[in-house]
């Protein structure tokens, strides 16, 4: 699904010059549970970006389903991420303004999707995620782990092939921690490709790889023993 080859990003400030990504190479493949781990400034979240084609390279090939993103301009980008990828963000990044319903139904409406679909479709990921009794409230009348658990269903929305989670526990108590990455844990057994940055380590072995980043660079990649979970 994934392939960098050589990646570099570096930012200028004031003539500094600094290197967050540093000569990067990685292969995800389709069904992947890949969990980034490393300390704070070691590139996790720029890495997370240029994957999520919110960001571009200074140098270096960055493959998606063998397509060489270089060479796209911003719309054919645009059209990549909204009918392939999904985001989960660790501070849930709902509209407050919103219901939940709402903000599950906002992918689908960004890709004009039939109204009755839309419907039919959030109706389904909120029956599934327990929170369809929640569907007319606003973000902040929801505990955190419901507000995660709406922000995962719109990632879901339409139906992506890679989910990108950017410490999706961080702002959530253990219990509903864990419950999220059970979600997470099931949506990759039926073949969702998932790439998570964690500072985590019991959530980084959800995964089937796990990569530790130091200074830009891969500085250790392993597979996992992966968590045996039982999902609601």
């Amino acid at each position: 699904m994934i392939k960098l080859k050589n990646l570099i990003k570096s930012y200028i400030t004031e003539d500094i010059k600094t290197t967050a990504i540093n000569n990067i190479d990685l292969e995800i493949n389709t069904g992947d549970f890949v969990s980034i781990m490393g300390p704070s400034g070691c590139g996790k979240s720029t890495l997370l970006s240029i994957l999520g084609m919110l960001d571009s390279p200074c140098q270096g090939e960055y493959l998606f389903n063998d397509k060489d993103l270089a060479k796209l301009n911003e719309s054919q980008l645009s059209e990549i991420r909204k009918a392939n990828l999904g985001f989960v963000f660790q501070s849930f990044n709902l509209i407050d303004e919103l219901t939940v319903f709402e903000n599950v139904a906002l992918p689908l409406m960004y890709n004009n999707a039939d109204k009755s679909l839309q419907k039919e479709r959030v109706n389904g990921l909120l029956e599934r995620f327990d929170i369809a009794h929640r569907a007319n409230h606003l973000p902040q009348q929801l505990s955190g782990g419901q507000q995660q658990r709406v922000a995962i269903a719109r990632a879901l929305a339409t139906n992506p092939k890679l989910i990108l989670a950017d410490e999706p526990t961080g702002n959530l108590d253990s219990k509903n921690g864990e419950e999220v990455m059970k979600l997470l844990s099931e949506l990759n057994k039926e073949g969702t490709t998932i790439v998570m940055v964690t500072h985590s380590d019991r959530d980084a072995q959800y995964g089937n790889k796990v990569i530790k980043l130091l200074d830009g660079k891969i500085h250790h990649s392993r597979p996992t023993e992966v968590l045996e979970v039982e999902c609601a």
